[in-house]
């Protein structure tokens, strides 16, 4: 969505994967601009919002997430806004066109609002982003993470780190004013980007068992503690096959595969959703940043003794260039075993961190990732990857 808005994607339709129409073409009734009411398991039946009730036998909830609002003052003026779904990037592009916006304020530094200060500047509108961190994307090693600002400070983006948003008002310069513990910063739209949070409030009143994550409790065929009701995607929990802890990781590819295996099962084909690593990867401007695993605070929570390092290299032979990139990997430090990886580079990040990926699927160690057989070619990486350069530092240290 955030591409649509800078105008790199230009036709919303392009973002739709079936319409309601297509949907019905297959003999799926889709009912839009319907909302629940409430759900009567003992009956098998959804009521709505208008009247109607629909019986089932089988339901499949997936609510998605809820933006996460702060409570500060002036979030109701107009132009202050959250992005979400389609319907929320639509209005967002149809304001910024039509107050002709030049300069927008970000409130959070994670990945929309790292992702959006792209978008806008792509459609030539400047961003303020402001964050409590000191840092962006915080998940990431501060070392990365200084890469990702250095990276928004070339390219115009102002970013205010460690910095409070106290309120909205409207502006003098611009119709909006965020004022901050660390100054006031003006824009023609305030965008909320601190987060999303699961939708889990129809199941908690359906009497549904929410996790700790604050997201449905699923087991590994996507059921509920209701036998024949299912959840799939952003409202529920995904089994963490590292940490081997329930998580909520709120991503679309982790929302499709759920989906599928719920619909399997439900349709006599039985299937598991085996968990995830928690990879992830976003692009900002120039750099590729991406990770799996744990961090280190996740990893001591899990019960592991984490240790880390750090390498830096090149995604190509140096004889053929300098594409600067940094690949942090974690280990438990008495088995050796991988916890997780973090990478961003001008080139070659995203590929390295599907690779690790599958390493923390299998539960390798630093001794089997650092003597990986990867595909060597010079424009691609040295004879001695970074991932094997970092596994194998790191496994000297523990």
């Amino acid at each position: 969505m955030p591409y649509y808005i800078g105008d790199v994607i230009q036709d919303q339709n392009k973002l739709i994967a079936r319409t309601p129409e297509k949907f019905r073409e297959s003999g799926i009734d889709v009912q839009i601009s319907a909302r629940v009411e409430g759900i009567d398991p003992a009956r098998g039946e959804v009521s709505l919002q208008d009247g109607r009730i629909f019986p089932y036998d089988v339901l499949v909830m997936a609510t998605g997430t809820s933006a996460f609002v702060p409570d500060m003052p002036g979030l109701d003026l107009p132009g202050v806004v959250s992005l979400r779904s389609l319907e929320d990037a639509v209005r967002i592009k149809t304001w910024l066109r039509e107050k002709n916006a030049k300069r927008v304020v970000t409130i959070g530094g994670g990945f929309i609002g790292l992702e959006m200060s792209e978008a806008l500047s792509a459609a030539g509108i400047s961003t303020t982003i402001i964050h409590k961190d000191p840092l962006p994307a915080n998940r990431w090693d501060p070392v990365l993470s200084q890469m990702m600002l250095e990276e928004l400070q070339a390219q115009g983006v102002k970013f205010v780190g460690g910095a409070s948003a106290q309120g909205v008002e409207k502006g003098t310069s611009a119709p909006l004013r965020v004022l901050t513990d660390r100054g006031d910063y003006e824009g023609d739209l305030v965008l909320l980007a601190i987060g999303v949070r699961p939708d889990a409030n129809l199941a908690r009143a359906t009497g549904l068992k929410i996790g700790t994550t604050g997201a449905i409790a699923v087991n590994f065929s996507q059921q509920t503690s209701i036998e024949n009701i299912y959840a799939a995607g952003d409202c529920c929990e995904s089994f963490h096959r590292v940490s081997r802890r329930w998580v909520n990781v709120p991503l679309g590819d982790i929302a499709n595969k759920q989906g599928r295996v719920a619909g399997r099962n439900i349709g006599g084909r039985p299937m598991t959703f085996d968990g995830i690593v928690g990879a992830q990867s976003f692009r900002l401007f120039s750099l590729q940043c991406a990770a799996a695993g744990l961090s280190e605070r996740e990893a001591i929570a899990a019960g592991f003794s984490p240790a880390s390092h750090v390498a830096w290299g090149s995604a190509m032979a140096p004889a053929l260039g300098m594409r600067k990139i940094g690949l942090k990997l974690t280990a438990d430090r008495s088995t050796g075993r991988l916890l997780g990886a973090q990478a961003v580079g001008a080139a070659g990040a995203v590929g390295r961190i599907n690779a690790l990926s599958v390493a923390l699927w299998a539960g390798m160690d630093l001794d089997q990732v650092g003597y990986l057989d990867l595909a060597y070619s010079p424009p691609f990486s040295p004879a001695w990857d970074i991932i094997h350069n970092a596994a194998q530092a790191l496994g000297r240290s523990l």
